[in-house]
């Protein structure tokens, strides 16, 4: 069984990991937003492609699941002591990471090869791709007509103002990775990871083509929501603010054009009946990821999952 995840963000990042333990570099590919990448001191920063890249090479923060694990703080520190911008974290391993990406990027490479190669270098077997080598720019629409950058949202300003649009400014212009193309033209099933269906899986399928290429194939999400709440970042806010419950049910009905099969916790197993209703598949387990012991575990149930809906298919 071939398999592309989507991913974005920590949750998106522990499956993906999860998945890796059990399936080769042949049948797991991994595409992930770059709508969060932004500039921050004339460097460019991918969030989430790191997040994604780091947790795969087991680099990757224990406790925020971003950054890297045993990072230092010396550059960062000193940046704010001299009056520098210091809103958004790097660490000191981190930042060579952003130096390298920069300084290729300004020398014509595309953000895809120089993904491999830094994946190759910290041992990530498996394909990650990015969503586009374009810059695509993630806009938050706010409450007082504010357009802000998602990483001025999200870490500057905390998520506190109120959400009311997005926009993927830059994403008419997108084009997607070739080998991303093929992995998902040759794939049997298409895995949304537990990522924020507005900023992380959205800016994916707003690539021209990819959503195309996507409802051609059986669709399984699993949510990011456990209990009406996400165990990281905004979701949940953004879909109050935008007047609509957070729960399993509206997660899945914000799919319902391309989803086959829904996998949401044991917590909102009232929302099963109406899930059924849309005449989704349902898979209701324990999707909390705890530690690496609950990623491989639920990655098992969702590939066993995954192969019963494509046996019905047949």
């Amino acid at each position: 069984m071939k398999i592309v995840t989507l991913a974005g963000g920590v949750g998106g990042a522990k499956l993906v990991d999860g998945l890796a333990k059990i399936l080769s570099p042949e049948e797991l590919s991994v595409i992930v937003n770059t709508g969060d990448d932004f500039e921050y001191l004339s460097l460019r920063i991918s969030p989430d492609l790191d997040t994604v890249c780091y947790t795969l090479a087991g680099l990757a923060n224990p406790d925020t699941g971003w950054g890297r694990a045993q990072e230092t703080w010396q550059t960062f520190e000193e940046i704010g002591r001299i009056g520098g911008p210091d809103w958004f974290r790097l660490g000191d391993l981190d930042l060579a990471t952003h130096l390298v990406r920069t300084t290729r990027l300004q020398a014509g490479e595309t953000l895809s090869e120089i993904t491999v190669d830094l994946c190759q270098d910290w041992g990530v077997v498996h394909p990650v791709f990015p969503m586009s080598d374009d810059p695509v720019r993630t806009i938050v629409h706010t409450e007082t007509g504010e357009a802000l950058g998602f990483q001025e949202y999200f870490v500057h300003q905390a998520c506190q103002p109120v959400v009311r649009s997005f926009e993927f400014r830059g994403i008419e212009e997108a084009k997607p990775i070739t080998k991303a193309v093929d992995a998902l033209a040759a794939c049997d099933l298409v895995l949304f990871s537990p990522s924020n269906p507005w900023v992380s899986i959205d800016p994916i399928l707003a690539v021209p083509g990819l959503r195309e290429l996507i409802s051609a194939k059986p669709v399984v999400v699993v949510s990011p929501l456990v209990g009406g709440k996400a165990l990281k970042g905004p979701a949940a806010k953004m879909y109050q603010e935008l007047g609509l419950t957070p729960n399993a049910f509206e997660v899945a009905r914000h799919y319902q054009d391309l989803i086959t099969g829904f996998v949401f916790d044991l917590c909102d197993q009232e929302e099963l009946e109406k899930i059924e209703r849309c005449r989704i598949i349902p898979l209701v387990t324990d999707i909390v990821m705890k530690n690496k012991q609950d990623r491989v575990r639920l990655a098992e149930e969702i590939l066993k999952f995954c192969g019963q809906i494509l046996n019905r298919s047949r």
